[in-house]
């Protein structure tokens, strides 16, 4: 959260030319910042951020209006009726085989005309504050966009889709499927998301600890925990 903050304030400080490659390193770093935003959100409604409840929601909201004004409220239902029906027709994650088809449903789905209208707002409350609309580009909308698509197809698309030409989803009781095991590639994609049945299987191991699932099994981990 701090180095998401803090990138963001120093990058649209400054005006940047397109052309300069240190500016896509940028980018690239604030797009995979934008996406641990998202997972730490995520996490707060499994209630892994804090022990004390009321740490996880502000965090929760904190996260989620950070990624373009999300609702707290809304996404937190949601997500844990992906749980419960997941890969079936009541799973609001869930969509047609296709890539684009699916991340459409998906999109719009959660994706509000509040959120853009405030979006709009952000943007020329700041343009008018004297802040470059290009560095406001670079360092919010675009890896924000950039944000969602690494988490749509790593956390979602990828982990509940076994074959596209059929749409079948992986036959076992989380349907959902692992990656195998390679614990940088899966930082690096998604946080350790990748590992996603494992996730299923026991949803209150933060992602910071998902890798071990890979190596201990789940019992050793929760005996460890507890």
């Amino acid at each position: 959260m701090g180095a998401w903050a803090t990138l963001l304030v120093w990058g649209t400080s400054k005006s940047w030319s397109w052309l300069d490659p240190v500016l896509w390193l940028l980018m690239a770093l604030q797009t995979f910042l934008f996406t641990g935003l998202f997972i730490t959100a995520h996490d707060a409604m499994h209630g892994t951020v804090s022990h004390r409840p009321a740490m996880n929601r502000w965090v929760g909201r904190f996260c989620l209006w950070g990624f373009a004004f999300n609702s707290w409220s809304r996404m937190l239902p949601e997500h844990h009726r992906h749980h419960r029906f997941v890969g079936t027709d009541q799973d609001p994650d869930f969509g047609p085989p296709r890539f684009f088809l699916w991340f459409w449903k998906f999109i719009t789905y959660y994706v509000r005309w509040t959120q853009v209208l405030l979006c709009a707002l952000l943007f020329n409350f700041l343009k008018a504050m004297g802040v470059d609309p290009a560095s406001m580009i670079q360092f919010y909308i675009l890896p924000s966009i950039l944000g969602l698509l690494q988490l749509f197809y790593f956390g979602t698309y990828r982990p509940h889709l076994s074959d596209p030409s059929t749409g079948r989803v992986p036959d076992n009781e989380h349907r959902s499927r692992s990656m195998a095991a390679n614990h940088f590639w899966a930082f690096v994609t998604c946080y350790f998301f990748g590992y996603h049945w494992e996730h299923h299987e026991v949803p209150g191991i933060p992602w910071w600890q998902l890798y071990r699932t890979k190596q201990n099994t789940i019992h050793e981990i929760l005996d460890n925990q507890s």
